[in-house]
């Protein structure tokens, strides 16, 4: 009989402190300005009458339900983060928090920072640390070959820069 998997498992437990950070602002925002605008805003609309047919009523607590979901979410998740706030003793080697840079067989180059799940963004370069590519990258050195399988078949890369940057404060 298949085991049911433990709440979290198989996601990153990591995060930059840029990334906590910003969780942490969010969770703010929501809490302390967001939440008590659509209170008002439901108190408000809940004054105008008959709830049963206020669109501004409905949509409101349908509001406060996402915001407090979302609030319940960032402060389990932050309890269960570990922020990694120092660098490795091997800075020659891809581990989470590392700006890597790859060549491909086009020579073509891309940078990537591994980052913990809950901060991911492709756009700026940050790479989750339990995608594929991240997961084929973690140990190896500069020079060193991977290959992996993504959406669009088998890539190579070179790792032909690894660098790491102190958090700012």
């Amino acid at each position: 009989m298949a085991q049911k998997p433990a709440a979290g498992r198989g996601r990153a437990r990591y995060i930059t402190p840029e990334g906590e950070r910003a969780l942490r602002e969010e969770l703010r925002y929501l809490w302390k300005e967001k939440r008590p605008e659509v209170t008002q805003a439901v108190r408000d609309a809940a004054a105008l009458g008959d709830r049963s047919e206020n669109a501004e009523y409905i949509y409101g607590k349908k509001q406060l339900r996402e915001i407090d979901r979302r609030v319940r979410f960032l402060t389990k998740r932050l309890d269960e983060l570990t922020v990694v706030d120092r660098l490795p003793d091997d800075t020659g080697r891809v581990f989470f928090g590392a700006w890597v840079t790859l060549e491909d067989d086009d020579g073509e180059t891309r940078n990537y920072r591994l980052v913990g799940p809950d901060e991911f963004d492709l756009s700026k370069g940050y790479l989750s640390i339990d995608a594929p590519l991240a997961r084929a990258l973690l140990g190896r050195r500069l020079d060193d070959e991977i290959e992996f399988r993504a959406p669009d078949g088998l890539m190579n890369y070179i790792i032909v820069d690894i660098r790491y940057e102190a958090s700012p404060l």
